[in-house]
């Protein structure tokens, strides 16, 4: 699976080359988990109903994993490894747990969040 960041999903959204075929591939094919926390950036970046509508359109039709407990966790990875002093947030570190407890990679163009990913936490 691959959890799809903020940022990509916004390049989809705006019919952006080459986020746009290749995400909508992966959709076809079941490949992307839906986190709570990336939906609500988007929604909170929506600017009228439509675009919400089509927003949680995706959030309802896409897998989820269990999130629970995942931001206690996130917190204690984050302050363990000193990610807040890289200029990762909570929700960029919750990101990065639910990956790696999950087995999947991680879809995202935040340079902050990819110079702390391992190789084998990121999709490409």
């Amino acid at each position: 699976m691959i959890i799809v960041d903020t940022s990509v999903w916004v390049e989809f959204f705006k019919g952006r080359q080459p986020y746009f075929p290749k995400l909508s591939e992966l959709l076809e094919e079941s490949q992307v988990l839906a986190m709570e926390c990336i939906f609500a950036e988007l929604m909170q970046g929506a600017k009228n109903k439509h675009e919400s509508d089509i927003i949680n359109e995706y959030w309802l039709n896409l897998p989820k994993n269990n999130e629970q407990g995942l931001f206690l966790k996130a917190g204690l990875e984050s302050g363990k490894n000193r990610w807040f002093s890289k200029g990762l947030g909570l929700i960029d570190s919750a990101i990065i747990i639910l990956a790696r407890e999950t087995g999947s990679t991680i879809w995202t163009l935040d340079k902050k969040l990819r110079i702390v990913l391992r190789k084998d936490d990121s999709y490409e």
